[in-house]
């Protein structure tokens, strides 16, 4: 089986739930949230972290970018699209198909990058505070 690496920017929140589930899958979407977005390159998923979810209270003032494989079969069902410039190219993946594409994970959900804004609080959860701070500087 082949896989296409995917990122998706997150939030405190967001992390907790993922780490929950043993890095294995993402949280149903809210009810507010009607599409599940993963995007395509580490550039748009550090874009969105750093410059939006670090000031967004929501998130916890904390952008995170995770990293995973999904098989390559199950993608092509997802259409790319473009939302802005050269960079920023999504899946858009209805929230009530994301038990599937969950299902559809190779391998774990992983942290490769974090960034934190001024209101950002480390949680006390023992798991997430070892994941978020080799990112602090």
């Amino acid at each position: 089986m082949e896989s296409t690496t995917l990122y998706r920017p997150v939030g405190l929140k967001e992390l907790e739930l993922i780490a929950r589930t043993d890095w294995c899958s993402f949280p149903a979407r809210l009810s507010w949230q009607p599409i599940f977005y993963p995007v395509l390159n580490r550039e748009y998923a550090c874009q969105i972290a750093r410059d939006w979810n670090t000031q967004d209270a929501f998130s916890g003032n904390c952008g995170i970018v995770t990293m995973f494989d999904v098989d390559q079969d199950y993608l092509v069902k997802h259409e790319v699209r473009n939302v802005g410039g050269k960079i920023h190219d999504e899946l858009w993946v209805p929230a009530e198909e994301l038990e599937e594409f969950n299902m559809n994970i190779v391998g774990r959900i992983q942290v490769i990058d974090a960034f934190f804004g001024s209101g950002f609080i480390m949680p006390s959860d023992q798991v997430l505070q070892s994941t978020l701070s080799k990112f602090l500087k």
